[in-house]
Formats: C-alpha cells, sequence, structure tokens
C-alpha cells in the first residue's frame, strides 16, 4: 500500500512539467541553498493565482524566481508581484529568471528585508494573494499579517506544510515542525478562512479569506 501512495504522490507531482526557464531558475536555487517549491506546489500557486484573478501578490520568500514564475504565470498581465526577501543577491537572481520569462521589470516589485519589517508597511485589504516560503517559526506571524493585507476572497498559502513528512509524525518536536502543526491550528480555528491542505511538494496549505 505504501509504494502505492507513493507512486500516486509521485504520479501527482510529475503531472506538471518545468520548461527550461524553469528548470535553469531551480538549479540557481539549489546551488544558492534557496530550495524552490517543487513543481506540484508551483502548478497549484499559478492555479490559485488565476482563480483568483490576481493584480496584486505579496510573496514572502523569493528564493531565485521559481514560485515567482509560477504566480506571475498565473497573474493578470497587469498584475504586480511584490516579494520579500533577506537574500539580495538572491532577489538579483530572481530578477534574471523573470526577465528571462518574458515578465518586464514593472511586473516585479522586489523588497530586500526581514519579512516581519515590510509587510506592516503594505496596506490593508490591498491584495488578491499572498504565498509564504519564509522562516517557518515565523508563519503564525505571516498568517497574521496575510489577513490584514488580503481583501474578502483573496488566498494565504503556506509552503513545506508537510515539512519532509515530519508534521504527520506525533513524536518530532524540532521548533520549524511544531511551528507549522501551530499554524495548521490556527488556519483550521480563524473563523474567516476556509482552508485545504494539499499533499502536493512539500505540502501547501492554502486558505480563502471569506470575511474581514
Amino acid at each position: 500500500m505504501t509504494d502505492q501512495v507513493e507512486a500516486t504522490l509521485a504520479y501527482a507531482e510529475q503531472f506538471h512539467q518545468e520548461d527550461e526557464i524553469l528548470h535553469a531558475a531551480r538549479q540557481r536555487g539549489l546551488e544558492m541553498g534557496a530550495v524552490p517549491v517543487l513543481p506540484g506546489a508551483g502548478a497549484a500557486l499559478c492555479f490559485l493565482a488565476t482563480a483568483v484573478n490576481a493584480k496584486a501578490v505579496v510573496e514572502i520568500g523569493t528564493g531565485c524566481g521559481v514560485s515567482g514564475l509560477w504566480l506571475l504565470r498565473g497573474m493578470r498581465a497587469d498584475g504586480t508581484l511584490t516579494s520579500v526577501d533577506v537574500e539580495p543577491e538572491h532577489q538579483r537572481l530572481a530578477r534574471q529568471a523573470y526577465a528571462e520569462a518574458g515578465f518586464s521589470g514593472a511586473r516585479v516589485r522586489l523588497i530586500s528585508g526581514r519579512a516581519l519589517d515590510v509587510l506592516p508597511r503594505l496596506s490593508d485589504g490591498g491584495y488578491d494573494m499572498v504565498f509564504a516560503d519564509g522562516a517557518k517559526q515565523e508563519y503564525a506571524d505571516y498568517l497574521a499579517e496575510a489577513v490584514r493585507l488580503l481583501r474578502v476572497g483573496g488566498i494565504v498559502a503556506f509552503d513545506n506544510m508537510l515539512w519532509h513528512n515530519r508534521v504527520a509524525d506525533p513524536s518530532q518536536r524540532d521548533p520549524d515542525t511544531v511551528a507549522l502543526r501551530e499554524l495548521g491550528k490556527l488556519v483550521q480555528s480563524d473563523e474567516r478562512l476556509r482552508s485545504v491542505l494539499m499533499p502536493l511538494g512539500d505540502g501547501l496549505l492554502a486558505a480563502v479569506k471569506v470575511s474581514a
């Protein structure tokens, strides 16, 4: 049974193949230690951005541009991605990836700094989607900021919510794993949100803001 489950998950993960631009961005990310989202999670981000007709998206954790490419491909042609990261070199490589994919500089606003310093400066209710792939122990704080930033009907998504199969194992009690479990509980208990946990990539948790 385990082999069947693994084969099914692998099939779902490989259902969407990366093109050369995404593959190159992924390789740069791996070389820099900025591990990108896997293709299944990336395709889900593109799908969600398309579903909400996203014009304004916030990304926490630019990496070297893989998740940003997926988001931009799902956004409106006049949309802007605001991406925050503490590593300027990662963002330089991300900008290279966006240019290679044909996205103009006007489509992306890269901000260098800690997310929890930057997010409070962004406008309440001004965004269609927020994607977080940053410091796991800050996810609960990202959630609070995301709910403020999103319009009603907007979506927040978190990567790594299965955390290399650790979250489902109650014996795993390291700080990152505990923080991810706690985030799941926070999202489930928030009456303003309707959520789904998708076993794509390393686990993608998404929630729609249904009320202010």
